[in-house]
């Protein structure tokens, strides 16, 4: 009799390690969906912040490089045709230099974004839960990205009051990346905008009545276009 029963003992602890064995096994599946279905978005998430951030700087860098170094000057950019009183009455653009800096400022940009194309991202195992309370914490595996950028620039002109007959006319630099991330197994994409004041020039006297308009859009990119201010 002990013999049997020291047997279905034996036999029930090897039922209940087999079902405690099943148990982990559901409870590991589970947590591998949950952590699959959740590491797609929150490296999407993650990728673009850091790649957004990263651009952001080379941008930024790129520009102020290029206006520090004198490259970007008011004076090369606009001229004013005056009548025989000295008034101001068009302003004209340098279509060429304009041209010119925009493919240089592109042309950096690339260079430079291929020297950081390469990061990794450390993604905490909590995160992956989705769980507001497991989130940042555990142990943390790292994920290599690569990003491929294409940027592109155009400049646009900005007229504002700056007092009792004044105008204030600055030439803005627009600069757009559009970025490919690829991460293990997918990708995704982001693009990042960045907008600065490149060359400003307070005009003195009643506003032009025309001024030559210029944008480095496809339509515009080789020709200039007059337009009335004031038309109202």
């Amino acid at each position: 009799m002990r013999r049997i029963y020291f047997y279905r003992m034996s036999l029930l602890r090897r039922h209940k390690a087999k079902l405690l064995c099943l148990l982990i096994g559901i409870l590991l599946m589970v947590l591998l969906l949950v952590g699959t279905f959740h590491l797609k978005s929150i490296l999407s998430g993650l990728a673009s912040a850091s790649v957004s951030n990263t651009v952001t700087g080379v941008v930024t860098a790129s520009v102020n490089e290029t206006v520090s170094s004198g490259e970007i000057q008011y004076d090369r950019l606009i001229s004013f045709e005056k009548d025989n009183d000295g008034k101001i009455t068009a302003l004209q653009t340098n279509m060429a230099e304009f041209n010119r800096l925009q493919a240089a400022i592109v042309s950096d940009i690339l260079s430079r974004l291929s020297e950081v194309s390469t990061s990794e991202l450390s993604v905490p195992v909590g995160t992956l839960t989705g769980t507001a309370l497991l989130a940042g914490r555990g142990p943390s595996f790292t994920v290599k990205m690569q990003f491929v950028g294409s940027p592109s620039a155009r400049f646009e002109n900005e007229f504002t009051e700056a007092g009792i007959n004044q105008t204030k006319h600055r030439i803005i630099l627009y600069v757009d990346v559009s970025v490919s991330i690829l991460l293990p197994g997918f990708s995704t994409y982001t693009k990042v905008s960045n907008a600065f004041s490149v060359a400003e020039t307070v005009i003195v006297g009643s506003v032009p009545d025309t001024y030559t308009y210029f944008s480095s859009t496809d339509s515009s990119l080789e020709q200039a276009h007059e337009y009335i201010m004031n038309q109202g």
